[in-house]
């Protein structure tokens, strides 16, 4: 069994949010959390980044990151993650499977775009290792 909840509420919002927010380290130690898409893919947090993003300088330099949903807004519904992020190349065939069975739609109908051009702009994979999970 992985880190991250399969079940229950917390593994629930994990499948189904649509955003969530990763927090890096500056290279002066000030917190910087961005708005991400992300999907769960063999017990990690997968984000597909553009290349030239400020998170993946940040992950460079120190690899240690949360991962949050928003809560129901009353204190409640919380998950939080720590972990460590590694960047990768683009996303694997089965990983792409995922993330656009998540988002296909979304980009179609909300972006007017498409897919293809999305994983092109959005072309660096920055994978999540869970250490710590709190959910409540």
């Amino acid at each position: 069994m992985g880190v991250l909840p399969d079940s229950g509420r917390a593994g629930e919002r994990l499948r189904g949010e649509i955003i969530g927010w990763l927090t890096t380290v500056m290279r002066r130690g000030r917190p910087q959390s961005s708005l991400v898409w992300f999907a769960v893919h063999n017990d990690a947090i997968y984000i597909q980044s553009r290349p030239d993003a400020a998170k993946l300088a940040n992950i460079r330099a120190n690899s240690s990151v949360s991962f949050h949903l928003d809560s129901d807004g009353l204190g409640g519904d919380v998950v939080t993650i720590d972990g460590e992020a590694e960047i990768l190349g683009g996303p694997s065939a089965d990983l792409r499977d995922t993330y656009l069975s998540k988002y296909e739609r979304v980009i179609r109908e909300r972006l007017r775009s498409t897919p293809e051009e999305m994983l092109e702009q959005y072309n660096t994979t920055v994978r999540v290792t869970p250490r710590r999970v709190r959910a409540w």
